[in-house]
């Protein structure tokens, strides 16, 4: 039995003047899949993401998010209900340390009170469960350190982990390996690779290598509006999308 769609898009428009940024856009994505949403610079796919997490509103369109029509909710509601996101540039507390920075996302998903009767309590649960999601993502021998001292690839672990921290069902990753270097890549991918069957991501990336070892199916967006869904093997053969985005790249990727 295949698993049901966790996020469907129908029709979804957004326009600011007289540009069409997201025109009609349709997809699905499946419970526990790694879905990549490629396109060209300008085709509209951060703007589709702001609103997917609910940055945005769109003009026109529904947005259904496990089994939930979520178009008309706020972005915290939408983090509550499982959506998480991290974002293209980093968006951590840079004069926090590791640990700090994780212990305020898990708070912020729990809801806990500092009642001074009640705050070591919480605080220690809160710290224990940032420590783990450190480790998690690979910064567990880093948890003192401040954010913003971190080298690059590691703030972009540190943003996956506050998203994981709020325990979400759907991770919206939004170019995680924008301005890495190739090990730092590595460190991603592999990173994103041991979530596969935790939750299901959807991944806005232009490193097409990162997107062939990741994704179980790919959507394209052109121009503001998903021009093929599929396969990895589906849309390397797809010759609008060859047309549209990728042309010579397909060869070198698959070769």
């Amino acid at each position: 039995m295949n698993p049901a769609p966790l996020l469907r898009l129908h029709g979804v428009v957004k326009r600011f003047g007289g540009l069409t940024a997201t025109d009609h856009a349709t997809f699905d994505v499946l419970t526990g899949e790694v879905h990549a949403l490629i396109g060209p610079n300008g085709a509209g796919k951060t703007t589709l993401i702001h609103q997917i997490s609910g940055a945005l509103a769109p003009d026109a369109g529904r947005i259904e998010f496990d089994g939930r029509d979520v178009t008309g909710l706020p972005m915290h509601a939408r983090v509550l209900g499982g959506l998480a996101r991290s974002y293209q540039i980093t968006s951590i507390f840079r004069r926090l340390s590791v640990l700090d920075n994780l212990a305020l996302a898990v708070q912020a998903r729990s809801g806990s009170s500092l009642r001074l009767w009640a705050r070591a309590r919480e605080e220690r649960a809160r710290y224990e469960q940032a420590a783990a999601v450190a480790q998690r993502v690979g910064l567990g021998a880093r948890l003192g350190a401040l954010a913003g001292a971190l080298a690059h690839g590691e703030q972009r672990q540190l943003e996956v982990g506050l998203a994981l921290a709020t325990q979400p069902k759907l991770l919206l990753l939004d170019e995680p390996m924008a301005g890495m270097g190739p090990e730092e890549s590595e460190q991603m991918v592999h990173l994103l690779q041991s979530l596969r069957g935790e939750l299901t991501l959807l991944l806005v990336e232009h490193d097409m290598d990162a997107v062939f070892r990741l994704a179980d199916r790919i959507s394209t967006l052109v121009s503001g509006r998903i021009i093929a869904s599929g396969s990895p093997q589906t849309i390397r053969e797809h010759p609008e999308v060859k047309r549209a985005y990728l042309g010579d790249e397909m060869e070198e990727v698959s070769a």
